[in-house]
């Protein structure tokens, strides 16, 4: 189903160790083991910076409980301690390139979306996406 407008820009991360290199197709598998009709993402930013498409842009996604209708979701692998398994801001500077890259790209096709990550929507109780999504985004100029 396409998306009939986007208001937010939802930055994720796989809740996966830095150790890990994963990709869309192995979070499309664990999305569709789940039940779910594709992964939950537009886009997954791996640990080398590359980035692979998930669900088509325009479609509805499956990544916000109450806002996939109107935003687009994009996934950093990542987010846990490699020893604790406990959130941590673990990103590469190759998925920061590529996620300041990708953001700038999405904001010029939806330009009235705001940049949130997944925590700061209501009654999301999760460290997703592992670091301040609002704070990074106001540092790079995008709207919050």
């Amino acid at each position: 189903m396409k998306r009939k407008r986007t208001d937010f820009i939802v930055i994720h991360c796989s809740a996966t160790r830095g150790v890990q290199d994963i990709g869309a197709a192995d979070i499309r598998r664990w999305h569709k083991a789940q039940g779910w009709n594709d992964i939950g993402y537009a886009f997954v930013i791996r640990r080398n910076g590359k980035v692979e498409l998930g669900r088509p842009q325009g479609d509805v996604g499956s990544h916000v409980k109450g806002y996939n209708h109107n935003s687009v979701g994009v996934c950093m692998a990542g987010g846990l301690d490699d020893k604790t398994w406990k959130p941590v801001d673990n990103f590469t500077a190759a998925q920061w390139k590529a996620l300041a890259t990708l953001v700038a790209k999405l904001v010029k096709d939806y330009p009235r979306a705001k940049v949130w990550g997944h925590r700061d929507f209501p009654a999301v109780a999760k460290a997703c996406p592992c670091f301040n999504a609002k704070t990074w985004a106001r540092k790079n100029g995008f709207p919050i």
